[in-house]
């Protein structure tokens, strides 16, 4: 073996052992990158790497839980969501955070994201506590820091003395994982001094708020079906025994804030992008019950096998700037009979986050399982 072999196997070896507090160098020796473009480069008085859509992967074993992620990226107003995955378990299941330099100022000018099943949530986790407005510097570099605790984070950029988003919730489970950097969106973008300090309980200096409480009137587990082609529900006015045999089902429990991230338990691959959550209402007697629910990115309701609602709640699918972020948007009236009533939801994906969410106007004489 060489002495350039030796060294870099060293190297290698240094870092799966100890990533205490390491600088990571852009360099094509520790990095193994899949995108459309790249390149190592000195740019701008930094030794960088040139991402375009794609990903850069630590050659190295590396693993980190809590600690500090900092890094420099450069930025254009060219639309972008260039960032860092970090508690990387495999090539779909990961933390996100990334900027959106196109959107400086605006409330989603970035966005912490967790991803399941290779489905990034952010039209679920949109909003105070995962994005914060902020203005970049254009044309020049910005510095970037993650305070990453068990379950919350803190986001810096710039200023390094008041952080610009507190996360209160990181919504994976937290393990140990590996880290990369992401050159997502259309346009490349230039990456930077990227250092990483693992350590044990890093210091969270945001009053740690308490975690928003679920609707008391919520839908607070559904049992959710394997994944199948939206075109088996597309004319389905009735539900058929015969497309009811062919589901399996896990049940998932909603989150803090009421909605259920699909994704967690169902994935989408090929045209399989369409799933059943479903629970079943015990009412005393036969009534009417008003249910205000949320979805993304359609969805169709179904009561006893019945249709009564649908919707489309796509990102762009009313103006250019809609976001398709989910919430309790839609109501519908549920005539329920007494003794069981199935409610069967059918949410199919087409990017961005796969969620429902349902809330009662209140639980008189009904019961949800």
């Amino acid at each position: 073996m060489n002495n350039t072999k030796r060294i870099a196997s060293l190297f290698c070896l240094i870092l799966t052992i100890n990533l205490s507090a390491q600088n990571l160098p852009m360099s094509p020796d520790i990095w193994e990158v899949n995108a459309k473009g790249h390149v190592f480069e000195v740019f701008e008085g930094k030794r960088s790497l040139y991402l375009f859509q794609g990903r850069a992967s630590l050659k190295s074993d590396v693993s980190f839980r809590t600690g500090i992620i900092e890094y420099d990226i450069f930025v254009t107003d060219r639309r972008g969501f260039p960032g860092v995955h970090f508690r990387v378990e495999d090539e779909s299941n990961f933390e996100d955070f990334y900027i959106r330099p196109h959107q400086s100022g605006n409330p989603d000018a970035n966005q912490y994201t967790p991803v399941f099943n290779g489905l990034s949530g952010w039209q679920l986790y949109y909003g105070a506590g995962y994005a914060a407005p902020i203005a970049y510097k254009m044309n020049a570099w910005n510095h970037i820091k993650l305070v990453i605790a068990d379950t919350d984070a803190e986001v810096y950029i710039n200023d390094m003395e008041k952080p610009m988003l507190y996360v209160p919730e990181l919504k994976r489970t937290p393990r140990a994982g590996t880290i990369r950097l992401s050159g997502g969106g259309p346009s490349p973008f230039h990456f930077a001094d990227l250092k990483v300090t693992a350590m044990e309980n890093p210091v969270i200096k945001s009053e740690r708020k308490p975690v928003v409480q679920t609707n008391p009137n919520a839908i607070q587990t559904w049992s959710v079906s394997n994944s199948f082609p939206e075109t088996q529900v597309e004319s389905k006015y009735e539900l058929d025994e015969e497309l009811k045999s062919n589901l399996t089902w896990m049940a998932l429990k909603t989150e803090s804030a009421g909605y259920a991230n699909l994704a967690r338990v169902a994935v989408r691959t090929g045209l399989n992008n369409t799933t059943f959550a479903k629970v079943t209402i015990t009412s005393d007697r036969k009534q009417t019950k008003a249910l205000v629910y949320g979805f993304s990115d359609r969805a169709k309701v179904y009561l006893n096998g019945q249709v009564l609602a649908g919707g489309v709640d796509m990102f762009a699918s009313r103006d250019y700037r809609f976001l398709g972020i989910m919430g309790l948007y839609d109501t519908v009236y549920l005539s329920l009979k007494k003794g069981k009533n199935e409610l069967w939801i059918a949410v199919s994906e087409n990017f961005g986050g796969w969620g429902i969410m349902a809330a009662f106007e209140n639980m008189a004489g009904i019961k949800v399982d």
